[in-house]
């Protein structure tokens, strides 16, 4: 017998979807905004910033990129409890993905930095700039202005890594249609909804990087 899709029965699920909408925005706008700024910071240590301090901040980096994203989760949620730092599964997804996306928008930034021409730092320092000052107000604008096309990919491939995040009980999209699929067996519908719905936030995210870029820089404007 052939399978009859049947949307209208997740229609009494309707809420416990759009709850998945609002902790994945959640998850992605508190995940995107402090994982960015830890970016700045370790791109900022590792290019100009103590040297004491370079080694711990590359071996950071270098352990987050090369391993799972799920394994960075269980650590933070499992791990840490049994040194005495409990958290809620929020709480676990924020720090873990912040964590995560520290790591890849460091070397993301780090590229734009060392892309930058000497001849602006030398000008930074001829007006008698700090190196923290020249960072700030020569270096890190023009630098986000080159990657920040990457950047808004990076962070929306963080948010369709929130998925994970079900694991734990967060309930997100994925938990939604792994909750209802689990009630009403109609896998193949709630799995379809969860992609549309995945689809569309990253369109929306897309079209706010895409926003935000021409207003953080408005004499170039940021195309994707």
């Amino acid at each position: 017998m052939a399978y009859s899709l049947d949307f209208g029965a997740l229609a009494e699920y309707a809420p416990i979807f759009a709850k998945g909408v609002a902790v994945t925005s959640e998850l992605t706008l508190v995940g995107g905004v402090l994982g960015v700024g830890l970016g700045i910071l370790c791109a900022w240590v590792r290019t100009d910033g103590p040297k004491a301090l370079r080694p711990i901040v590359s071996l950071y980096v270098e352990v987050i990129r090369n391993t799972p994203f799920l394994i960075q989760l269980f650590f933070i949620f499992f791990g840490l409890p049994s040194i005495g730092v409990s958290l809620t599964e929020m709480q676990a997804a924020i720090l873990a993905m912040v964590v995560n996306l520290g790591a890849y928008a460091a070397e993301i930034i780090r590229a734009g930095i060392e892309a930058t021409p000497r001849g602006q730092f030398e000008a930074g320092a001829s007006l008698a700039m700090t190196r923290l000052q020249i960072f700030r107000n020569v270096v890190l604008v023009p630098a986000l202005q080159r990657i920040w096309p990457a950047l808004s990919s990076q962070i929306i491939i963080v948010m369709f890594g929130s998925a994970v995040c079900s694991q734990i009980a967060v309930e997100d999209i994925t938990f939604a249609a792994n909750f209802i699929q689990s009630r009403n067996f109609r896998a193949f519908e709630a799995y379809i909804v969860a992609t549309v719905l995945y689809l569309i936030l990253a369109l929306i995210l897309r079209q706010i990087m895409r926003s935000l870029g021409t207003i953080i820089f408005p004499r170039r404007r940021v195309v994707r």
